[in-house]
């Protein structure tokens, strides 16, 4: 599936609304007790860019943008204000021989931690340490459209390979019809326009 390289407008993102969900039955026995099962091991983010629109010039582009990746047709990278670094990421141990990692980021409650494999890390934004400390850019290339992290020289036996970045979330719009109110003379407002998480 058609997937741009390009960042929704972030002046926009900004006034967002959403987060990660879930996909969890649940059925209610007799006795009153719940069984649940979980249908997903990673959340998937759903958000709604309406009241990020302000302005003329923001209404425009939201429709130039939506007009080019066709409505649903096509994915694209939203930068979600609520979460988008990642500082001190374990992405993994040397062995002496791998060259690639792929960038992570780890939420922990408690003794429960959820890994968030990371696809689309922000360019210029990715530091990478070994055993803390950190590496030139001649050391690795980082793969901004699918995180990978590939040394030139495989870190040690035993190294810990941790990483600094920003990254982006991949999404689509999760219509295909856009309507626009008209409020006041030079004033428009959408009452929603969602935004789905992908798998990319």
């Amino acid at each position: 599936m058609a997937f741009a390289e390009v960042r929704f407008p972030t002046d926009i993102a900004f006034g967002s609304t959403g987060g990660p969900e879930y996909s969890t039955d649940v059925v209610i026995l007799q006795s009153g007790h719940e069984q649940r099962n979980a249908n997903w091991a990673q959340s998937r983010a759903r958000y709604n860019v309406a009241h990020g629109v302000k302005t003329k010039a923001q209404l425009d582009t939201l429709i130039a943008f939506f007009r080019a990746r066709k409505g649903r047709a096509d994915g694209f990278r939203f930068k979600d204000w609520t979460d988008y670094q990642g500082t001190g990421q374990s992405i993994g141990i040397g062995d002496g021989s791998e060259t690639v990692f792929q960038l992570k980021k780890s939420y922990t409650s408690g003794s429960v931690t959820e890994t968030r494999i990371i696809n689309k890390p922000v360019a210029g934004t990715i530091t990478i340490y070994v055993d803390g400390t950190p590496q030139n850019g001649s050391a690795y290339v980082a793969d901004t459209t699918n995180g990978e992290i590939t040394f030139t020289s495989p870190p040690a036996l035993s190294a810990i390979v941790t990483a600094d970045f920003e990254f982006d979330v991949p999404v689509r719009f999760d219509t295909d019809r856009l309507s626009a109110s008209l409020d006041t003379y030079g004033s428009h407002s959408w009452q929603d326009i969602p935004l789905a998480e992908i798998r990319v």
